[in-house]
């Protein structure tokens, strides 16, 4: 059975706000900024530049879903560019280690890590672009 109230259920709308009382924490001066979450994403491109010494800009990420019947996972196309001739050093070491590198991604097997094309343009102003291709596995 339901209770009857002889109270006007619209009162709140109409009350003077100084006179309500706020039953909540009170506003911290110096709240902490909440940090954004990390995507898959977001850890592969860290450990892609982490891997190049810092140098370098990440001009594309293309990352796609993919499973099979026994296993799950993502494919992550990164396209890399070096501009400046350390940077280009860089991109050249990234070339070398990045088959047989070790990638410490949480929940993750890199199952394959490949250097799918290169464009190197050598003159005064030195330019490597690198695409990079990493084939990821959910770690269950």
């Amino acid at each position: 059975m339901l209770t009857e109230s002889l109270r006007d259920p619209f009162a709140h709308i109409f009350a003077d706000f100084d006179q309500l009382e706020i039953k909540s924490a009170p506003a911290r001066a110096h709240t902490a900024a909440l940090r954004p979450r990390r995507s898959l994403a977001d850890r592969v491109r860290a450990a892609l530049l982490q891997l190049t010494g810092g140098h370098g800009t990440v001009l594309s990420h293309e990352e796609k879903a993919w499973a099979s019947i026994t296993f799950a996972g993502t494919r992550h196309e990164l396209v890399l560019e070096f501009l400046i001739p350390d940077a280009v050093a860089a991109g050249e070491a990234l070339i070398e280690r990045l088959p047989d590198h070790e990638f410490a991604l949480p929940g993750q097997l890199v199952a394959d890590a490949t250097i799918t094309k290169v464009d190197h343009r050598f003159g005064a102003m030195e330019r490597l672009e690198v695409t990079a291709v990493l084939l990821l596995l959910e770690d269950r």
